[in-house]
């Protein structure tokens, strides 16, 4: 029984969920988001978006 109890404590002792863990996500998610918004400003408009005008942040892709 003290063997369980002094291989438990030092795992009781570490953090719960690793900041490395959670950065790599929210850097991620915000990298997709960016990306995606681009690819989609850049492709056919949808129905209504036609005649509106590209956001300035957006750059330009040309498909050649």
């Amino acid at each position: 029984m003290q063997f369980l109890l002094e291989t438990a404590a030092p795992v009781a002792a570490s953090p719960h969920f690793p900041l490395a863990f959670t950065l790599v996500y929210v850097v991620g998610f915000i990298a997709a988001v960016t990306i995606g918004s681009i690819a989609w400003y850049n492709s056919k408009r949808p129905p209504g978006w036609e005649n509106k005008e590209r956001p300035d942040f957006v750059p330009k892709v040309d498909k050649d």
